[in-house]
């Protein structure tokens, strides 16, 4: 079975190959306009380049990612584990986001932990910082004057340590326990071989081969939060973060080509290749970027691996990511341009994938010209393809259709052809001209570090949005022009730009929507897992499981409708693994699901030890956004909509309402039915006035009720029990609740 799906792949990636050749070569040779003008063959030209880039870029992931992606990790002896440095660079960052980095570092397993060498590198020299440190035991750097931004901090920090292996961490990058024990065996594999019964050995010196040594592992850039694209456009339980596809595919399928690219973060290094490439490169605003590529340039032999180990902060305002995303293009036009990598040391397979690199920075541009190319026909009249329906239905759409599928299976189901069109049509018009500006010399020198400030407004802005609402202005007049000459003069060739038009305008459409924004309101991000939580009250306990949980708060879900005071604290015993940690927290909201009867309490204090124990039951996990897409056109519409309409419900009730409908004895033995009761509160049917009630809960359970308005409610009556904290401490009324 495992051998057919591979062959299918093949096959189906062959029919990509051959289909795509086939239409650029048509392109090429037979469609561009040459004989309508000056403005119409430039216009053919721009498009069809834009598509041969496109092709290329299909090929380049087809071949790295048909080949074997990356090596088994072999099994090394406890004690052959090396030191490691752990260096965790901060620029700006305030001390709470810090914290939860480092307390991740220490929390990370390894068979000695004597051998592992934590530091935090303060570009700015901040007491706060080093008082950090101080107070969770680990090392401290601190520079007055950095001039080289982040490279500058790690060079600093390289030049105060000497273990043989060195971990790099952005301050925002919490890793999982087991980060170390999942890497640092990587740099044994030109040392040890695996025997045929599946068992690692040490290489006798004849198998030895001086030339292969590991330069890093590389582990995917991760993030808890949601990214911008997910949660503005609602699609933050469908569509993986927009990096994943990169760091999870990408990336690993680089390996062929040995060409994975040093992300900065979430990284292990050998001090030796470090040391052999120069130390981090300084001249360029992506020093991960260029390092990688000097390491690989010296004959090491990189990997980059799938399994996620760290996770972080996705931009979260508009302003940040288009910062990011400029950098990081700016950053590997120069860091290619400098380094010459077409005539420098690499391999010419390492030199075609980093000349992919540099063409998908062009990938914003080439969207351009997508959405552009059917305005200039349809509203302008200026030719941009000199072809026939027939024509295209014969080689454009086979080739279309088979590459669409061919990128889904690739991709691991993790990213569609729509989705990045999405994501490029939103950025594109702020990527043009900085990209261009490098290409030709204009060199951006300062480091801009990414925000990891929370922003609760909306995101974007609507003025952001005026290159899309343009453009989606002049695409509905030539989709107005198309439709009309098609049925003035059933030109049926105008399908293909009715169609055409309809994709670009749903891109557009989704782009705007971006730009609205969209408040997000939670302080912390959180995490859906069951997590086992006992809870204390001052005459009970409980024990139920977690729903959700973050940093500051958790929801547990019960089976029954207990009382759990919301005016005090109550203690609680959450337990995770191998974790266990005691908080006081207080309820804030009870509400009822599918799934029990969900208590959410936010934390009132907790001991240092406890606190760091409890940032572990919340970190030391996979995030749990969506991993693989779930996406379509009338899906994300939908899921658009319906985020749009739902407005936000602040409850505030803290106690659980329990629907009963029971007939119960009055003191004066009327027989009264009981509709909803929630300790503090109870609803009656019928009219009962001012007047008190006694009412008999079972043998030793009497409440005292006054109802509060003697006008009825759909013929009922909300009492106020006077007695509510007694009856409700009775351990009897869970009987009469749920009996």
């Amino acid at each position: 079975m495992k051998n057919s799906k591979k062959t299918n792949r093949k096959l189906l990636m062959t029919a990509s190959m051959v289909t795509s050749l086939i239409y650029i070569g048509w392109r090429i040779f037979f469609t561009i306009p040459v004989g309508y003008g000056i403005i119409s063959t430039i216009a053919g030209i721009a498009l069809v380049v834009s598509e041969a880039i496109g092709v290329l870029e299909a090929f380049s992931h087809y071949k790295n990612m048909s080949t074997d992606k990356f090596k088994e990790m072999p099994e090394v002896s406890p004690d052959l584990y090396p030191e490691v440095d752990v260096l965790i660079s901060t620029h700006s960052e305030v001390p709470e986001l810090l914290y939860k980095t480092v307390n991740g570092c220490i929390h990370m397993k390894y068979p000695d932990l004597n051998k592992v060498h934590i530091y935090i590198c303060d570009d700015k020299n901040r007491p706060e910082m080093k008082q950090l440190a101080m107070d969770m035991g680990v090392g401290y750097f601190g520079m007055a004057e950095n001039k080289f931004a982040k490279a500058g901090n790690l060079n600093n920090a390289l030049s105060k340590t000497n273990s043989p292996l060195v971990a790099t961490f952005d301050a925002d990058m919490i890793p999982t326990s087991n980060f170390l024990l999942e890497t640092v065996p990587y740099f044994f594999l030109p040392k040890m071989i695996k025997n045929e019964d599946g068992s690692w050995r040490l290489r006798t010196a004849g198998e030895m081969d001086e030339n292969y040594k590991i330069g890093f592992i590389q582990t995917p850039q991760s993030f808890y939060n949601a990214d911008l694209f997910q949660y503005n456009l609602f699609a933050e339980r469908n569509v993986p973060n927009e990096q994943d596809y990169f760091f999870r595919e990408i990336n690993v399928g680089r390996n062929s080509t040995n060409s994975p690219i040093y992300a900065g973060s979430n990284t292990v290094i050998s001090r030796e290749a470090l040391e052999d490439a120069g130390g981090i490169r300084t001249d360029t605003v992506t020093e991960d970027f260029a390092t990688g590529i000097d390491i690989q340039a010296k004959g090491y032999t990189c990997y980059a691996i799938p399994k996620v180990l760290a996770h972080g902060l996705a931009p979260n305002s508009f302003k940040s990511l288009i910062t990011q995303r400029q950098r990081w293009g700016r950053g590997c036009i120069q860091t290619l341009r400098n380094t010459k990598f077409l005539f420098g040391k690499l391999p010419l397979k390492a030199k075609m994938s980093y000349l992919v690199s540099f063409l998908y920075w062009w990938t914003f541009l080439r969207r351009f010209v997508y959405i552009l190319s059917p305005i200039l026909f349809t509203v302008f009249g200026i030719i941009v393809v000199d072809c026939s329906l027939w024509e295209l239905a014969l080689i454009w759409l086979p080739s279309y259709l088979i590459y669409n599928r061919s990128l889904m299976i690739l991709s691991g189901n993790i990213r569609s052809q729509k989705w990045s069109n999405i994501v490029d049509t939103i950025i594109f018009p702020y990527m043009i001209i900085p990209i261009f500006a490098e290409t030709f010399g204009f060199k951006l020198n300062k480091f801009a570090v990414t925000s990891k400030e929370r922003v609760v407004s909306k995101n974007a802005g609507i003025t952001y949005a005026i290159p899309h609402i343009l453009l989606s202005a002049v695409s509905m007049v030539g989709l107005w022009k198309c439709i009309a000459n098609m049925i003035a003069y059933r030109s049926y060739g105008s399908i293909i730009l009715i169609y055409w038009l309809i994709v670009n305008l749903y891109f557009l459409f989704m782009a705007i929507v971006f730009m609205t924004g969209r408040v997000n309101y939670r302080s912390e991000e959180r995490f859906y897992a069951k997590v086992d939580v006992e809870i204390a009250t001052p005459t009970n306990k409980f024990a139920g499981v977690t729903s959700d949980i973050s940093e500051r708060g958790l929801a547990v879900l019960l089976e029954r409708p207990e009382f759990i005071p919301y005016d005090t604290d109550v203690d609680l015993a959450v337990n995770y693994l191998d974790y266990h940690a005691d908080v006081s927290a207080r309820v804030f909201h009870v509400g009822q699901s599918e799934s029990g009867w969900k208590y959410s309490f936010k934390i009132t204090h907790m001991t240092e030890e406890n606190k760091r124990t409890y940032f572990q039951i919340v970190f030391d996990r996979e995030h749990t956004l969506p991993k693989f897409i779930h996406s379509g056109f009338v899906k994300d519409v939908a899921e658009i909509v319906n985020g749009q309409m739902k407005h936000s419900h602040v409850s505030n009730r803290k106690l659980p309402r329990v629907p009963l409908n029971k007939v119960i004895a009055a003191q004066d033995g009327r027989q009264i039915r009981v509709i909803n009761y929630n300790y503090e509160y109870i609803l009656l049917s019928g009219v009962f006035g001012g007047e008190a009630l006694t009412l008999s809960c079972g043998s030793d359970i009497v409440i005292y009720c006054i109802p509060l308005s003697c006008k009825p409610i759909e013929n009922a009556t909300l009492c106020r029990i006077e007695n509510w904290r007694e009856a409700a401490e009775n351990p009897k009324l869970r009987e009469f609740l749920v009996g």
